[in-house]
C-alpha cells in the first residue's frame, strides 16, 4: 500500500496541476477575446447582434491566423 501511495500521489498532484493550467489559460484566451471583440466594437461603432454566415467564417479564419503567427 505504501509503494502504490509513492506512485499514486506525485501522479495525481501532476494531473491537478495540468488541470489547473488548462482552466488557467482557457480562461485568459476567453478574456483576450473578449476584450478584442469589445475594442473592435467601439472602433465599428457598436456591437453587430448578428453576423452573417460569411462575416462569421471570415472573422474565424482570422482568429486562427492571428493564432498561428
Amino acid at each position: 500500500m505504501d509503494q502504490a501511495m509513492q506512485i499514486a500521489l506525485p501522479v495525481l498532484g501532476i494531473a491537478a496541476a495540468a488541470a489547473v493550467t488548462f482552466y488557467v489559460v482557457s480562461f485568459n484566451e476567453l478574456r483576450e477575446k473578449s476584450f478584442r471583440d469589445f475594442d473592435e466594437s467601439e472602433e465599428s461603432g457598436g456591437f453587430e447582434s448578428t453576423l452573417s454566415s460569411r462575416k462569421r467564417r471570415a472573422r474565424r479564419k482570422a482568429d486562427k491566423q492571428d493564432k498561428s503567427t
